[in-house]
């Protein structure tokens, strides 16, 4: 499939981009310094500013999918869906973060005592952006969040998938490797099966 992957250099763009390769995607990363690209089988760099909305929309027209693996609070939502939407691409999945994830009826991770206080403006506003896709009628988008705890690691293919509540192993702990976040973005974009929604992924 031809995927353009904005945000393609940074902490899970790159695992994406790495996947996507490996997987025979051609891939458009997107991204400010196209220099940063790493030379992988399929994957071409292209400029793009996530602030231009003609500029972005233009990079993205002709592609399959697009992915989006931004940070919120250095973007903006409106622009994006703005963008997506111009360059008449369907299909657009979001990197999405674990803070508006469920972890008591009505009680959203970021809403707890012990979420991280550095983090909290970031997951807010994520929670903002599926708030807002939730509204989309035209986009057939999809958002994935992780578990409470994504760090490098190995990709082992072997995870649980959830919907709205935050995934916790036997340990009481939540938590899955950037690599498996990235197989399961890519699979959910081979094989879609949480259309207009979102779903979670962990141990």
């Amino acid at each position: 499939m031809a995927i353009a992957l904005v945000g393609a250099t940074g902490f899970i763009g790159s695992r994406l981009l790495a996947e996507l390769a490996s997987r025979g995607h051609a891939a458009t990363a997107i991204v400010r310094n196209p220099e940063k690209v790493p030379a992988l089988p399929g994957v071409k760099a292209a400029k793009g500013d996530i602030f231009d909305k003609g500029g972005l929309a233009a990079v993205l027209t002709g592609h399959e999918a697009v992915i989006s693996s931004v940070h919120y609070l250095a973007s903006d939502p409106e622009t994006l869906l703005g963008a997506v939407k111009q360059s008449g691409v369907k299909r657009y999945l979001v990197v999405g973060g674990a803070g508006s994830l469920e972890v008591a009826p009505g009680v959203k991770l970021f809403d707890t005592p012990e979420f991280p206080a550095a983090y909290l403006d970031e997951a807010r506003k994520g929670g903002v952006y599926l708030d807002l896709l939730k509204q989309e009628k035209t986009l057939d988008w999809t958002f994935l969040s992780p578990s409470a705890v994504i760090a490098p690691g190995e990709r082992t293919g072997t995870f649980r998938l959830g919907l709205d509540q935050l995934l916790v192993d036997g340990k009481g702990e939540s938590r899955i490797s950037a690599e498996d976040y990235a197989v399961a973005l890519v699979d959910e974009l081979e094989k879609p099966a949480h259309s207009r929604r979102r779903f979670t992924v962990g141990y």
